[in-house]
């Protein structure tokens, strides 16, 4: 069985601009498209008679919305796969429960309720960080979302937690047919050069050749599963949220891991994944390593 691409649909920009992305991403991997409204909409029976909206004309809403955006894939691949669904819950249960049957899933940046000035929206950042399978955020500028840069960037994590990341964005540059950039950022503490100066590039040598070993450690069964992906490996000095945003610029997709530790109901997404989801320059997929 074909899992689908699961894509949260609420009739906002940021949604639609995520159906269009996610129809190209559905053709490239010939998977099918499910779309999902969610809405509490059966709360409006409670509400007080002058802000009162009938179930029925929630769900008439509802209905059109999906319709729409099911329309909208429609036109941009006219041979894609489409489904919808209408679920009345919270939109962040209603996706996770969605993503335990789903290649991953997609959202967009803000939704229709997001206060002005938020860079993401809760239910976005809430899917991201709890979600049991890839959950790509779409955001960024034109070039990025039309492919245009032709490199996927995945940022190295330790092996341990970073192996399903590594082939999630192995499988994407094969896809793509374009050039896998890994970069595993490193830093020297101050303190470990600062008795001696004649020793100062010792400490920083020693930091890089780690940062390259676990760089081999990384990559080595993903290489040989996807021979044909260009890959290009680098280390680099700096703090490593900084380092990926500033990269994200010349990127398509930037792919990161999220460790899920059984039993932990809040949020679990590190410093790096929660900067890229607010401030990378292209799409960010945020892929789980269950711990």
């Amino acid at each position: 069985m074909t899992l689908p691409l699961v894509v949260g649909v609420d009739g906002s920009d940021g949604s639609l601009t995520a159906v269009d992305w996610a129809v190209d991403e559905a053709a490239r991997h010939g998977l099918p498209l499910r779309l999902v409204h969610a809405s509490l909409w059966e709360s409006y029976e409670r509400a007080t008679p002058s802000h009162r909206l009938s179930r029925s004309s929630e769900r008439v809403l509802a209905e059109n919305l999906v319709a729409s955006a099911a329309e909208r894939a429609g036109r941009r691949d006219p041979d894609a796969k489409v489904t919808t669904d209408i679920v009345p819950d919270e939109p962040v249960d209603a996706l996770l429960r969605e993503g335990n049957n789903a290649f991953a899933l997609v959202t967009g940046s803000r939704g229709r309720s997001e206060l002005k000035g938020l860079l993401l929206g809760s239910v976005g950042l809430a899917v991201a960080a709890r979600a049991h399978c890839p959950v790509i955020v779409v955001r960024g500028d034109t070039a990025a979302l039309a492919g245009s840069h032709e490199r996927v960037l995945l940022g190295a994590a330790e092996p341990v937690t970073g192996t399903e990341a590594a082939r999630f964005a192995f499988r994407e540059a094969e896809a793509r047919g374009c050039t896998l950039d890994v970069v595993r950022a490193w830093r020297c503490p101050a303190r470990e050069s600062a008795d001696d100066p004649a020793l100062a590039d010792e400490p920083v040598r020693r930091h890089e050749e780690r940062a390259s070993a676990l760089l081999d450690a990384l990559l080595r069964d993903a290489l040989v599963d996807h021979p044909d992906v260009r890959v290009r490996r680098v280390t680099v000095e700096g703090p490593a949220h900084s380092v990926l945003v500033r990269r994200s610029a010349a990127a398509d997709l930037v792919v990161v891991g999220a460790r899920r530790r059984h039993g932990h109901l809040g949020l679990q997404l590190g410093r790096v994944s929660h900067t890229l989801l607010h401030h990378a320059d292209c799409p960010v997929a945020v892929v789980p390593q269950t711990m």
